[in-house]
């Protein structure tokens, strides 16, 4: 992991245009070669995009494959690059809303698509902030993403095993929480409802965090920009009327917001993690071969 470490540091200087080339066709290559999480992205593809043709599937999953390894190694340049070079090359749209962040708790709603560590780095460069964070296995690479997540401002950084409370604390202090509401973590607090009609156990704290502290969710969403010349950074309104009075309500709405951004951007959600993995019972695997 330090020879992999040290060759991220080195790539890091290299034009944007070739990094982002030899990731894609390192992206290629670990299509050919990772069999297992090739299937599972050619299943969750089969699940959510039932209109696709086999062939239309493959495809995109070859292109999903290329965008992630190209943003592991252009993770390098958010690690080390220079804060002008990162500015130059992220775009924001329509802008940080720093007021709108200042006025009251902020939750910053950040599906899983591959260029998500773009967002929270350039949030990074204008104030500190909050986020939930699972432990990698490997120390060295545990480190390295660590001190690359906070290099510009200090940030908080929570496991599931802390609990809500102190991300109440920090919503309170005035820290916004970078939250990622995409992943399936079993059954603990979480209800299963619809991602593209399939039955997708879907964390509800979004909708409890927001009610206990009055926290607006503000969605941002990072992708690539055309022709390798950097990232988007979008952030979305405000969302009025969130959580309301039904919290399984509330949980729906946050996966249509993410359909709808997954069809605007298909390639690079982050279609290898098992999204269906946990059934409601009585339902088997959709993995098993």
């Amino acid at each position: 992991m330090r020879f992999l470490i040290g060759l991220m540091w080195l790539l890091h200087w290299l034009p944007l245009p070739l990094l982002g080339r030899l990731g894609e066709g390192v992206g290629m290559l670990l299509f050919h070669v990772m069999g297992p999480r090739r299937h599972i992205t050619l299943t969750n593809l089969r699940l959510c995009l039932p209109q696709l043709s086999d062939d239309e599937r493959r495809r995109m999953a070859k292109r999903h494959f290329q965008a992630y390894a190209r943003s592991i190694l252009e993770r390098g340049i958010l690690w080390w690059g220079s804060e002008a070079r990162l500015k130059r090359l992220i775009r924001m749209e329509p802008g940080l809303p720093l007021q709108e962040m200042a006025a009251k708790p902020t939750i910053l709603l950040c599906p899983h698509f591959v260029c998500l560590d773009v967002a929270g780095a350039r949030i990074a460069m204008e104030i500190s902030a909050s986020s939930m964070y699972s432990q990698q296995q490997n120390a060295v690479f545990d480190v390295a993403l660590r001190r690359g997540r906070s290099r510009f401002k200090p940030v908080k950084l929570f496991t599931r095993g802390d609990g809500i409370k102190p991300i109440i604390r920090a919503l309170r202090d005035g820290l916004p929480f970078f939250m990622l509401p995409d992943m399936d973590f079993g059954t603990r607090d979480a209800e299963f409802v619809p991602f593209f009609g399939i039955a997708a156990s879907t964390l509800t704290a979004p909708a409890r965090i927001a009610a206990v502290t009055g926290a607006q969710v503000i969605p941002v969403i990072a992708t690539y920009l055309p022709d390798y010349a950097g990232w988007k950074v979008r952030f979305y309104p405000a969302w009025t009327d969130f959580p309301g009075d039904d919290v399984t309500a509330a949980t729906r709405r946050v996966n249509a917001f993410i359909e709808e951004r997954i069809l605007e951007a298909p390639d690079e959600y982050l279609w290898t993690h098992k999204r269906f993995k946990t059934r409601p019972p009585g339902e088997p695997s959709v993995y098993d071969r």
